[in-house]
């Protein structure tokens, strides 16, 4: 344990951020060190330039045997800005453990969960026992979009028989989970502008065009009615869960539960039955931010939003985003100007019983001892839905928890886990060989 517990607290003092205030020396050092454990175990690691994004790493660890398939690895090594630092209990870039886990910027999203993973590729290549060819495919930007990885995977012609992605997590402590199915997003950063300056409310209010009035009409068209009831526009082209699916989420905990253990109430009569209904296999839309106006009498000159649809399995980016924008434009007057700029992901399923995603399976209970559950995220990992448009099978696991803060401040990691995903990564790269 003592040697993959302080590999992983060299990486995590590298403060690679990608979201604002990072510095791109310091993600070039992050990337620099995982493609030398690559070379180090025998293999070949190059840093990869695509456009002025951040810099991937791509590398090879070579099979024992030529004939053996070949699985892709994926993880990324830039983090969120750490916020306040006065939120921390210790530094975010200065990894502590306290009481069995791991604390820093990292440690859980994606470091902490990915290290595994690439600690055993390189120790099996290293020992001469790797019984598959593996890819190593390591990002600086999942953070802050994915745009690079996107256009390597789109242009890369070798491809995989399966991808092991080691970003999500565990249904709890003893429980993994085999992720099959990813919502996309169609997210609008709307910006409205009703005049040059904001005016006063009592000389011209009722009369002049209030950025913030055009903003609210535009957002009331699209957001969930009272019952949670999502447009049936922007639902185009939902697919309904799998029979398997639905009998792997009666061993999950009760949507109240996971409601109330992050603080969070029910949207409407009923939604806590319907939790991984609707957060897995639905449509959802969320208004992010709303900022305009000010604490005195004015009429705002301009305000803002960002509202984002997450998309179904299914469902295409494309062919949504065009109808979420004209909803948002039909409902604004003529007189307002109205600019949106779009980040756009595509959605992905994969069938619990493709021979990679069968095989994990087996993989993930032998090292584990407990069956996983077959469960759908109802967040978005871009990279996964360009390896299902190449017809590449990804297994998506980890072995994060809901306490470990990922985001937040005092994001941390199971110590232990760090040695579960390790056994757990060695059993799914020999199982993999009988693809």
């Amino acid at each position: 344990m003592a040697p993959l517990l302080d590999q992983l607290v060299d990486w995590l003092r590298i403060p690679s951020i990608s979201t604002g205030g990072g510095d791109p020396a310091d993600l070039r050092r992050a990337a620099e060190w995982a493609a030398d454990h690559v070379r180090r175990a025998g293999g070949e690691a190059e840093l990869v330039q695509v456009g002025d994004g951040n810099p991937l790493v791509v590398g090879d660890l070579r099979a024992t045997r030529a004939d053996a398939p070949t699985v892709l690895i994926y993880g990324h090594y830039d983090v969120q800005g750490a916020g306040e630092t006065s939120a921390w209990t210790s530094p975010p870039f200065e990894p502590e453990v306290r009481d069995g886990r791991l604390y820093a910027r990292g440690a859980a999203d994606d470091k902490g969960n990915f290290w595994p993973l690439l600690a055993a590729a390189c120790g099996l290549a290293a020992a001469g026992e790797l019984p598959v060819n593996v890819r190593v495919v390591v990002e600086g930007e999942e953070e802050a979009g994915s745009a690079s990885i996107a256009e390597w995977i789109r242009a890369d012609e070798r491809g995989a028989d399966a991808a092991i992605v080691f970003d999500s997590g565990m249904v709890d402590e003893r429980t993994p989970a085999i992720t099959v199915g990813l919502r996309g997003l169609a997210m609008a950063q709307i910006e409205v502008r009703t005049g040059v300056r904001d005016l006063h409310s009592g000389i011209y209010g009722g009369t002049a065009l209030s950025a913030l009035h055009v903003l609210h009409r535009m957002l009331a068209e699209v957001v969930p009615g009272p019952d949670g009831a999502v447009r049936e526009e922007l639902r185009a082209g939902v697919l309904p869960p799998a029979e398997a699916e639905r009998i792997s989420w009666e061993r999950l905990p009760p949507g109240e539960q996971v409601l109330s253990e992050v603080g969070g109430r029910p949207a409407y009569s009923g939604a806590e039955a319907e939790y991984y209904e609707r957060n897995g296999a639905d449509t959802s839309v969320e208004v992010n931010e709303v900022v305009g106006g000010e604490p005195r009498t004015v009429v705002p000159a301009h305000a803002r939003a960002a509202v984002s649809v997450r998309l179904a399995p299914g469902q295409r980016a494309d062919e949504i985003g065009p109808v979420l924008e004209r909803l948002l434009r039909d409902a604004a007057p003529a007189d307002a100007d109205v600019t949106i700029a779009w980040h756009l992901a595509d959605p992905s399923l994969f069938e619990p019983d493709l021979p990679a995603l069968a095989l994990a399976a087996q993989a993930l209970e032998r090292a584990t001892g407990t069956a996983p559950a077959l469960v759908r995220s109802g967040g978005s990992i871009p990279v996964v839905a360009e390896f299902a448009a190449r017809g590449i099978p990804t297994i998506v696991t980890g072995f994060t928890l809901p306490d470990d803060a990922f985001h937040a401040p005092d994001e941390s990691f199971l110590v232990a886990n760090l040695e579960l995903g390790e056994r757990a990564a060695r059993e799914l790269l020999i199982t993999l060989a009988e693809l």
